[in-house]
């Protein structure tokens, strides 16, 4: 780059690539250590474009690196921030915690298909098959097989050793509940010794994830008390600390954005609409930005509605005053989040009921 700078006389380069995998990372951040302008094109943008000078569907090598200097001569690409340690930490911790709880999930489906196959009745008796007494159970009586030929206080004491209070009225009755449904149950009963080895290693993986989980979770916490900005997020009523850490991972620091409206495109959920003539087309979200971002900015949202005594105001206003549908309510709404958040941020402000029902009044 150097030689062609010398060559023709050149003072400036910008270095432009496409974000596709983890490829780019080491080499994006290795030369803007060195000083350097990178850039980045969305491969979205350099997979429309890669026509334009052919008329030609092909693909390869150099014509994708002609396509992106293209791009970026006519100043379509985004600068590449890379974001201080502590954000950098905290992107790391909850692309982890996104992998493990991924695997949680799969774990969790397959645990339930187990026990529909095997003990279909199960679910009658513990409506949540997490809590302490169905865990207990589960580990030492998973089958109807082990429960029928049991008596009411055998299962207490076995529940014993795996939690402090096992017995009483409650203890009882789901013993009594798990003995009857066990010796009418119509689970499947053929290769059981092998099922159940397989149930074992389920309930033993699910555990240990559960432990990877609240051991990030608290990493989560002792981080978030590093970065002051998140104790302004968290003074808002529903805004708990994973929505915050999400938030900030996605977004990194929050006064980098002028406005709600470019954390919005961060995130992809900028509105999108396609008219031509008279013909008026549907208006969506643009779902070109950081998945994990929006995804966590659309779940604090309706966490907010569900708690956030404000913002159920403003949900409610939209509804029944404005007559929007629901799903169009928040999506608004996920517009009002982000635009305080930046606001807050900016200010310095902790969330304050007395300016946000000032928002409420605005509405009606």
């Amino acid at each position: 780059m150097e030689a062609i700078q010398q060559k023709h006389h050149l003072s400036s380069v910008i270095i432009g690539m496409e974000p596709t995998g983890h490829y780019w990372w080491n080499l994006a951040n290795w030369l803007t250590s060195k000083g350097l302008h990178v850039v980045l094109v969305n491969p979205a943008t350099t997979k429309r474009n890669k026509e334009n000078r052919d008329n030609c569907q092909s693909k390869n090598d150099p014509k994708d690196a002609l396509v992106i200097a293209d791009v970026v001569s006519r100043g379509y690409y985004y600068e590449h921030t890379k974001q201080t340690h502590v954000f950098q930490r905290l992107r790391t911790l909850m692309s982890d915690r996104e992998f493990w709880v991924a695997n949680s999930v799969r774990l969790q489906n397959r645990i339930i298909r187990w026990l529909d196959i095997r003990f279909p009745e199960y679910s009658s008796v513990f409506k949540d098959w997490t809590c302490k007494r169905s865990m207990a159970t589960l580990k030492e009586l998973p089958t109807p097989q082990d429960l029928a030929g049991r008596s009411t206080p055998e299962i207490i004491s076995i529940w014993k050793t795996h939690m402090q209070r096992a017995g009483g009225t409650t203890g009882t009755q789901k013993a009594a509940e798990l003995i009857a449904q066990a010796r009418r149950s119509v689970g499947d009963i053929t290769v059981l010794a092998e099922a159940k080895q397989d149930f074992v290693r389920l309930i033993t993986e699910f555990e240990r994830i559960t432990e990877l989980l609240a051991d990030i979770g608290k990493q989560l916490h002792a981080l978030l008390e590093e970065i002051p900005m998140a104790a302004q997020l968290r003074s808002i009523k529903g805004f708990g600390p994973i929505f915050v850490a999400a938030i900030l991972a996605g977004a990194g620091d929050l006064r980098q954005y002028a406005h709600g409206r470019q954390l919005l495109r961060k995130a992809g959920l900028n509105l999108a609409e396609s008219t031509s003539g008279k013909r008026k087309g549907q208006i969506v979200i643009s779902k070109r930005g950081d998945s994990s971002l929006r995804k966590y900015l659309y779940l604090a949202t309706i966490q907010l509605i569900g708690i956030n005594p404000i913002f159920q105001e403003l949900h409610q206003h939209n509804v029944q005053k404005k007559h929007m549908k629901k799903q169009q309510s928040v999506f608004k709404l996920v517009g009002k989040v982000a635009r305080i958040l930046i606001g807050m941020v900016h200010r310095a402000e902790t969330f304050s009921s007395e300016k946000a029902s000032h928002l409420v009044s605005q509405a009606a």
